[in-house]
């Protein structure tokens, strides 16, 4: 069984990887192998980034859970665009937020969409408009553990929500026990970390067990984690390295965490005939039935976190770049255009795919690289 299962998702994995190209679309830029900015050569991966309009440096920052994609962007992107910085700092989707409606960056990264309040305040920055949701990195939220001697360890939402709702204490409690008969846990205490500071991965979690687990999540799914006991730890990578630590622990981050730190997740029982495994493929399979739900050129999405299809991962969320429509400040404009359409373009998203996350639909991000073009 086990070693059809692994084909099986290899077979999976294959048929994802083919379908992501086209999921995304071909990137803007001539392949002339010239760039525009600082009269640099362009090399290597970044062969296809255009750097029209762009210069000197960009200020950014926000959500954690898109770090790694970041980094990877920044630095094919600068690559190719020499005399023009990107500095994005990796924060909280709230700090992000806080910081674009202050004006101090051009740009910010939230794991979840504006909420009204937060647009009506964007407008005395985006003098002539207002901030907008773009959908730009999609992914797994990983329920990681440390349990040596247990592998493929599988929940489900409401043993996930009596976890860190600090009911379920003991990994042999038989609600767990029921989920993993042929596993041996041991009676370890759970120690259940969570994120300190306000985060939209967290409020993501709090959508699939508000949505999954009503009975046993009774909690409103805000940025700031709000149920009693557990330990906090600040960021995705805090997080991550508390679980990696301490026997015993369980936690929520971004799959690229807890690849990068080797670090075992969850499978979850959706009621699908199968336990779904936490990977980028998956994600992507729960993320193309997303909807736009924003208006105008706000992209904001609708996740549908109570899937039982076959193969989709249901814990996601999608990061979204925050930008003004129009107003924006005239100096970083170029800048962000070039660089949010090289984020958008098929060599962006690939960057995803490579890095544990998952890439835009096909149609959704269509309408982001026309926003993109738009951006005033």
């Amino acid at each position: 069984m086990k070693l059809q299962r692994k084909n099986g998702l290899r077979a999976t994995a294959l048929g994802a990887l083919a379908v992501s190209g086209a999921l995304v679309l071909t990137a803007c830029g001539s392949d002339d192998n010239t760039g525009t900015a600082g009269g640099g050569k362009k090399t290597g991966a970044a062969s296809n980034i255009k750097c029209d309009g762009a210069k000197g440096q960009l200020l950014a920052s926000g959500s954690s859970a898109q770090k790694n994609a970041m980094d990877l962007w920044v630095k094919n992107y600068m690559a190719a665009c020499p005399g023009v910085e990107i500095n994005y700092k990796s924060s909280s989707s709230g700090e992000g937020i806080i910081a674009f409606n202050q004006g101090t960056v051009g740009f910010a990264g939230s794991d979840s969409a504006l909420k009204p309040d937060e647009v009506a305040a964007s407008k005395k920055i985006c003098k002539s408009g207002q901030g907008i949701n773009l959908p730009m990195v999609g992914g797994p939220i990983a329920i990681g553990y440390n349990l040596p001697g247990v592998k493929d360890l599988v929940l489900d939402a409401p043993t996930i929500a009596k976890i860190f709702n600090d009911k379920i204490k003991t990994w042999n409690d038989p609600a767990i026990a029921k989920l993993n008969p042929d596993a041996k846990l041991p009676s370890t205490p759970i120690q259940a970390f969570h994120r300190s500071d306000d985060s939209g991965t967290t409020q993501n979690l709090g959508k699939y067990l508000g949505k999954a687990a009503k009975a046993d999540w009774p909690h409103d799914d805000e940025k700031k984690w709000p149920a009693p006991g557990g330990q906090a730890a600040p960021g995705s990578s805090g997080v991550a390295a508390q679980v990696k630590q301490a026997e015993g622990a369980i936690g929520y981050f971004e799959l690229s965490y807890a690849t990068s730190q080797n670090i075992p997740t969850v499978q979850i029982d959706t009621g699908a005939s199968a336990p779904v495994a936490a990977t980028s493929e998956n994600a992507s399979k729960a993320i193309a039935a997303a909807k736009v739900k924003g208006t105008g050129k706000d992209l904001a999405l609708e996740l549908d976190y109570t899937t039982k299809a076959e193969g989709a991962y249901p814990i996601v969320l999608v990061t979204y770049e925050i930008v003004c429509d129009s107003g924006n400040k005239a100096e970083t404009l170029g800048t962000v255009k070039s660089f949010l359409t090289y984020t958008a373009s098929e060599e962006g998203q690939k960057v995803l795919s490579e890095a544990g996350y998952a890439p835009i639909p096909a149609e959704i991000n269509a309408k982001v690289r026309e926003t993109v073009s738009g951006l005033s």
